[in-house]
């Protein structure tokens, strides 16, 4: 998969598109084939070198995503696999799949974009 790294502290030209695995979801996570990602002022904070991801965290920046459930770890009953969620993540939004505790999934509200609703996660969650 396609994803977004960051080569360095600095301004948006250290953003830099890179090939990565693809996730495995753990037993309570979902992978989520991502649609959009949301910009958050802590996106940027660790872009500048100025937030580190927490550890264990995904260094790939992204904290919101919006798109579709395409696998699910075996504990994982909701949401469903085809389903659209918004969902809050630890970092690794910006790239083509994060996997994502499944309890941080939010189905998409029924007159949302995808590009709407990956702006939903960091304000209602936190």
């Amino acid at each position: 998969m396609r994803a977004v790294a960051i080569s360095g502290p600095g301004g948006p030209e250290v953003l830099q598109v890179t090939d990565m695995t693809v996730p495995k979801p753990a037993a309570d996570e979902v992978l989520i084939r991502v649609h959009a990602a949301g910009v958050n002022r802590p996106d940027i904070l660790q872009r500048m070198g100025l937030y580190p991801a927490p550890p264990g965290a995904s260094e790939i920046p992204g904290l919101e995503v919006a798109g579709e459930v395409v696998a699910a770890g075996e504990n994982v009953e909701s949401p469903s696999i085809g389903e659209r969620v918004c969902a809050l993540t630890a970092g690794g939004g910006y790239a083509e799949y994060v996997a994502v505790t499944a309890g941080h999934c939010l189905r998409l509200p029924r007159d949302y974009s995808g590009i709407q609703a990956a702006a939903l996660p960091e304000t209602f969650f936190t």
